[in-house]
């Protein structure tokens, strides 16, 4: 994928994705837990960042 191809996400598509208020990402932001990019007053969150944060967040041995 080029840099060109790359996917985005605004913070208030990702909160709506996860079902989160808009400022439980922006602290995600602001704590360096998801890394994006601030153009103007907004932010934009790579795919592949957002996939990472999905990631490092799974629950480990739930349910067991």
């Amino acid at each position: 994928m080029t840099e060109s191809e790359k996917e985005f996400y605004t913070a208030r598509e990702l909160a709506d994705k996860l079902r989160l208020n808009i400022m439980t990402i922006y602290r995600y932001i602001d704590a360096g837990k998801l890394k994006a990019y601030k153009i103007g007053k907004e932010f934009r969150i790579e795919r592949s960042e957002f996939v990472k944060f999905l990631n490092k967040s799974k629950a480990k041995n739930y349910g067991k």
